[in-house]
């Protein structure tokens, strides 16, 4: 029998029961769409975490554990370790850092860092350049947006009043200091973090760059960045109030930069085997996707239910297919067909079903994630007023195609499935008997 024969008797019964046919392929639909749905909410929520972990932190950074000072000895020992870009040295000064431009002025936390290494960490600036002089600082992308006067802090007190009775939150973004801060002198003191402490003497320096915006819209960045030449400078300044001991005065922070995220596992592994204390947001990532594997695989599980569920209708269509066509299988056996042949037939049906099935639901999944992407978000701020959910920044629905095969070889597997017990059936009907019943 030629194939096209074959495909004939399989599509002849097909539009002879077109409304049952309809029905399991419906059946079958659901079951697959409902598979991958429900699966896609676990690829979503993992692509969001994962997107918002290494958008929050520099996905390159190895931080180092414990307030042991690196020697000149560590740090050259640790750079000459393969695909090590540097070794940054953060010192946290231990004050508030108070700025004044014109009549207006702004608190902010200082940080101290070598600016060569500080620009092989942070790339290009959102505007001007990294310091070259002592005198000359780096300031964050809001630090302009904090430098405000009198008048502008009672506005914005009274649009934060509003905004708080409204359940939102106003950042001040319409009020501040709106010209370029580039080539700017501020005055600059420093208030220690200790009570009963003086602010000590104003300081001139430069504005030569402002930083690239935050990650995240909540984030405020106004902060203060100057090269470690000015730490003695700071050291007597905080010195001069009397207030604060020496070894109170500055925090350092180390952290080691490899040159890409490929080769941060290999550098930590060598760290930890010379005893040092790091840790990588890669290890978080390593420990999520072990967590998310195992979600995905039950959710997985649990969409194969419904495709389950669908196979008995499979089943069912092709015992009633087999019983119709009792006399038909009777004749094709009587003319010399093969068990094996009438088998493939009833096998060809159920999986004609099967195939149908997956790929409308396969369409109907993607109409749904792209859906439930765009109108959840909407929703959800609708609910709870935060913007960020209009922006689309969480994806709730993620079809991979890892997805899709996976959900495709489990529906097609259990229609064929379904579809052998009746085909196995179909070749054990009696020639003589078949051909005795009644058309």
């Amino acid at each position: 029998m030629l194939f096209k024969d074959q495909l004939d008797f399989v599509t002849q019964h097909i539009k002879k029961n077109k409304l049952r046919v309809f029905m399991t392929v419906l059946a079958a639909t659901m079951g697959c769409a409902f598979l991958i749905v429900l699966a896609s909410v676990g690829f979503g929520l993992q692509d969001s975490i994962r997107n918002e972990i290494l958008s929050d932190e520099k996905v390159t950074k190895i931080q180092v554990h414990g307030n042991d000072q690196f020697t000149e000895e560590q740090i050259h020992e640790i750079k000459n370790i393969e695909h090590v870009e540097t070794v940054l040295e953060t010192i946290t000064v231990n004050a508030s850092a108070h700025s004044f431009l014109e009549s207006r002025d702004t608190q902010s936390d200082l940080y101290v860092a070598n600016m060569h290494d500080f620009e092989q960490v942070n790339g290009k600036l959102a505007e001007g350049k990294y310091p070259t002089k002592p005198n000359e600082i780096v300031v964050g992308y809001h630090f302009a947006q904090t430098l405000v006067n009198d008048a502008e802090r009672k506005i914005i007190e009274e649009k934060s009043k509003k905004a708080e009775l409204e359940g939102t939150f106003y950042n001040g973004s319409e009020e501040g200091y709106k010209d370029s801060l580039i080539g700017k002198e501020i005055e600059l003191s420093l208030m220690p973090r200790t009570e009963g402490a003086k602010e000590t003497e104003k300081k001139k320096y430069t504005i030569v760059g402002v930083m690239k915006k935050p990650s995240y819209d909540w984030m405020i960045n106004n902060s203060i960045y100057m090269d470690t030449e000015q730490k003695p400078v700071l050291a007597t300044n905080l010195a001069a109030t009397g207030t604060v001991k020496e070894d109170d005065m500055f925090y350092s922070e180390f952290n080691i930069f490899a040159d890409s995220m490929e080769n941060v596992k290999p550098i930590l592994d060598k760290l930890k085997d010379k005893g040092y204390s790091v840790y990588s947001i890669t290890e978080q990532l390593d420990q999520m996707n072990v967590f998310f594997l195992v979600l995905k695989i039950g959710l997985i599980f649990v969409g194969t239910i419904a495709v389950l569920i669908a196979s008995i209708g499979i089943f069912n269509t092709m015992t009633m297919a087999v019983t119709e066509r009792t006399r038909e299988i009777g004749v094709l056996k009587a003319i010399g067909a093969s068990p094996k042949l009438i088998q493939r037939l009833f096998l060809m049906e159920s999986t004609f079903i099967g195939v149908i099935g997956t790929l409308i639901a396969v369409a109907i999944s993607y109409v749904i994630s792209f859906v439930a992407n765009a109108a959840l978000p909407l929703i959800l701020k609708a609910a709870t007023g935060e913007d960020a959910f209009s922006r689309n920044e969480i994806t709730f629905s993620l079809i991979p195609w890892q997805l899709v095969l996976i959900a495709s070889a489990i529906s097609i597997g259990v229609a064929m499935v379904s579809g052998y017990r009746p085909a196995r059936k179909a070749t054990k009907i009696d020639v003589i008997q078949a051909l005795r019943q009644e058309l």
